[in-house]
């Protein structure tokens, strides 16, 4: 496997893999928030300045997908607060590449390239619904942040906040 800046041609690949990851919610989640939650994976957020799209590539092919922005970046259009942390965003692995490690991979990057950059925590935000995500997560040592957490889609379905000290 190989973890490797995303290039600017693989953009729209990267956007359809995020959608076919997220789209097993898709039936158990009310029509409104599945649209937020699709717009939210295909928004152009992740085009901001610093902000880095991280692919792993297995055998040539990108299995998954993260973004991780920058302190004081909006990582979350219309939902949210500026965050004093990195945070990571868009965790995204193809179906076929689920439960071979590229999650995990990809959440350790990001957690690397934080504290090679000197910062001491870093975020992230997932759905209630999103069981094996919060596992992964709390596997990693990342613990609830409740004060952050929003709601984007006004229907009762929380959006968790999480941070993990470094």
């Amino acid at each position: 496997m190989i973890l490797r800046d995303a290039l600017s041609k693989e953009l729209p690949t990267i956007r359809l893999q995020r959608v076919q990851a997220y789209e097993e919610y898709a039936s158990v989640l009310p029509e409104g928030h599945w649209q937020a939650l699709k717009q939210s994976i295909l928004s152009e957020a992740d085009l901001q300045a610093e902000a880095e799209i991280i692919v792993a590539e297995v055998e040539g092919e990108i299995a998954g997908s993260v973004v991780l922005f920058p302190p004081k970046v909006k990582a979350y259009e219309g939902f949210g607060d500026v965050l004093n942390h990195y945070e990571i965003r868009m965790l995204a692995v193809a179906p076929s590449a689920r439960g071979t490690g590229v999650a995990s991979a990809l959440v350790k990057e990001c957690i690397n390239r934080t504290k090679n950059k000197g910062h001491r925590s870093i975020g992230l935000h997932t759905g209630e619904f999103m069981k094996n995500a919060i596992k992964l997560y709390e596997q990693f040592g990342f613990t609830r942040i409740p004060e952050d957490d929003f709601e984007p889609a006004n229907d009762g379905i929380i959006v968790k906040a999480f941070r993990l000290e470094i």
